[in-house]
């Protein structure tokens, strides 16, 4: 794969990430087999969390060999910098490494998400200390509301930022608008998720019952390629950098196989009409409220 630079950091990556959670629940042989893929596809940037289950556990084994070539990300949804620690140890642990090339706030969701992270005994107090003694090389966070993502860049000159540019998302309530906007200005690396997703899952029951039930919402289907990578194309156009996949081996193997269809072609007239169509179909669907970034009950 052709390298990409990530913003502002130095990091030259591959332009697809490799998700923590397609390694999550698999049987060690079949993550090690996923990450091997990857590996020789080109990727070099990796990101888990410890929310991601036993992801760290079972990827963290599959990175042993190439741990010195990659760039690995990690997070924290802990909002107090002495909770945040544990999960910070626990995962370079479970990881087999020293240090992170990017450590993030993990879910920026509410207003007291912000306040409580960057106030006294915040998180982002563990985050600095430890970037000045090495062991955080990169800061970043990830958020669902924009409005959470826009008041976390004004308390800290953030490195990367992870964030769900999607073509539904932009089309129906402009969001992420704001947000790359900043990103012009700011020059943080923008880390897209969910480009391939077109709606929130409509029940538990479709969520289990489909090939795809570690992603937190429903991809277009396999079978749509085209659309697929119109909305890859889609995120690009905005201004994504990379582009991370839903967690689950066969988003993640149909990014490694299209990349260069999606990275090569710029978004084309063809691209917006099929993605017009297929927001006409799920516009009434449910998906994120902008404000909260939070998905609907069900």
């Amino acid at each position: 794969m052709k390298k990409v630079p990530l913003g502002k950091t130095g990091y030259q990556v591959a332009p697809v990430a490799y998700a923590g959670i397609v390694s999550m629940n698999e049987q060690q042989a079949d993550s090690d087999r996923y990450v091997s893929q990857a590996v020789e596809a080109g990727v070099n940037y990796f990101d888990v969390a410890p929310s991601y289950g036993n992801a760290e556990l079972i990827l963290g084994k599959s990175l042993r060999p190439y741990r010195k070539d990659v760039y690995l990300a990690c997070k924290t949804t802990n909002r107090k910098a002495v909770d945040a620690e544990k999960d910070f140890y626990k995962s370079l642990k479970r990881l087999h490494t020293d240090w992170f090339d990017v450590y993030q706030l993990h879910s920026l969701t509410t207003p007291e998400d912000v306040e409580t992270a960057f106030g006294p005994g915040g998180a982002m107090d563990m985050v600095v200390k430890f970037r000045r003694q090495g062991l955080v090389r990169k800061v970043g966070f990830s958020a669902h509301s924009e409005r959470a993502a826009l008041e976390a860049l004004k308390r800290y000159d953030f490195d990367t930022v992870m964030f769900p540019v999607n073509w539904m998302l932009h089309k129906g309530q402009g969001i992420g608008s704001a947000l790359v906007e900043l990103k012009r200005e700011k020059g943080f690396g923008l880390l897209g998720i969910k480009s391939i997703v077109e709606r929130a899952w409509l029940s538990d029951q479709e969520r289990r019952q489909s090939i795809w039930p570690k992603s937190w919402c429903k991809p277009l289907d396999k079978e749509d390629g085209n659309a697929r990578l119109a909305a890859m194309r889609y995120a690009l156009h905005l201004g994504v950098d990379i582009l991370v996949p839903p967690g689950n081996w066969e988003c993640q193997s149909f990014m490694l196989s299209h990349y260069e269809q999606a990275f090569l072609a710029s978004y084309a007239p063809e691209d917006e009409k099929l993605l017009n169509a297929r927001y006409e179909a799920v516009k009434d669907h449910p998906f994120f409220d902008k404000d909260t970034g939070d998905l609907p009950a069900r």
